[in-house]
C-alpha cells in the first residue's frame, strides 16, 4: 500500500476557487504524480457563490464530476444543462471536442466538488453526455458501483476499462471490497482505517494487483475506490 497524504497534494488558490490536485495538473507538476494507470486527474475544487469555469474545450478524456456539497450547474454545446447535487455523478466524454461552463449554482452557499480525469480507451470518438443520481441508502455501508465500462447494475457508463464505486461508512462499518485489479482509494471525508493506517479527508492510497486491503469507517465519512486495468 503506498499512502499519498493531502498535504502533499498540490494546491491553486485563485481566489473564487481553491483547489488540490493529487495529480499533476495545470502549473503543478510532480513527475512522481503524473497518473495512476488510465486515472489522470482529482481535482478538489472549492468554488465561491455565483463563480465557476466558464465555456471551455476538451477533447478525447472521459470526465467524471462528483459533487460533495452545495449544487452545480452544467452546460454544454451538446444541449445538456443539468444542475449537479451531492450523489450524483457526472460523466462527459470530450471525444472529438467538447465545450462546456460548470458554474456555482448558488449565490450564497459555496460548491465542494471533484472533477475526475480518466483516459479515454479510443481516440476521436463522438462526445457524450451522462448524469445518474446515486442515493445515499444505496451506499451506506456498501460499496456501490456507479461507474463502469458498461454501464452496469445502473452505473454511468464510460470508455475505459475501469470500474469506480463509492460508499459511506458510519464508524467500526465495514464491508466486503469488491475484486480489484490496480486500485485507488481515495478518502472524500471522515476517517478510514486502512490495513491499520489511519486516512483522512484528502488522503489516497494505491495498491498493485496482488495487494488486499480492508477498509473499517473510523469517523463517518465517504470514499471511492477506482479498479483499474
Amino acid at each position: 500500500m503506498k499512502i499519498r497524504r493531502s498535504n502533499e497534494r498540490g494546491y491553486a488558490d485563485h481566489g473564487w476557487l481553491r483547489s488540490y490536485h493529487t495529480f499533476s495538473f495545470a502549473n503543478y507538476m510532480d513527475p512522481d504524480h503524473m497518473g495512476f494507470r488510465a486515472l489522470r486527474v482529482i481535482n478538489e475544487d472549492r468554488v465561491s457563490p455565483g463563480h465557476g469555469f466558464g465555456a471551455h474545450p476538451h477533447r478525447d478524456m472521459e470526465i467524471i464530476s462528483y459533487v460533495l456539497e452545495g449544487e452545480m450547474a452544467h452546460q454544454d454545446n451538446m444541449g445538456n444543462g443539468e444542475v449537479m447535487r451531492p450523489g450524483d455523478v457526472q460523466r462527459m466524454s470530450a471525444g472529438t471536442g467538447v465545450l462546456h461552463s460548470e458554474f456555482n449554482h448558488s449565490k450564497e452557499n459555496g460548491l465542494h466538488f471533484l472533477q475526475i480525469w480518466i483516459e479515454t480507451a479510443k481516440r476521436g470518438i463522438a462526445p457524450s453526455y451522462e448524469q445518474k443520481a446515486f442515493p445515499h441508502a444505496e451506499r451506506q455501508g456498501q460499496w456501490r458501483l456507479v461507474v463502469s465500462p458498461d454501464g452496469q447494475d445502473g452505473s454511468v457508463s464510460v470508455n475505459q476499462d475501469v470500474n469506480l464505486y463509492s460508499a459511506l461508512f458510519n464508524e467500526g462499518e465495514q464491508a466486503n471490497t469488491p475484486s480489484t485489479r490496480y486500485a485507488w482509494l481515495h478518502v472524500v471525508n471522515g476517517e478510514m482505517e486502512v490495513n491499520g493506517e489511519t486516512l483522512s479527508a484528502g488522503d489516497a492510497a494505491a495498491f498493485q494487483p496482488d495487494e488486499t486491503f480492508t477498509l473499517t469507517g473510523k469517523k463517518a465519512g465517504e470514499v471511492l475506490l477506482f479498479d483499474l486495468a
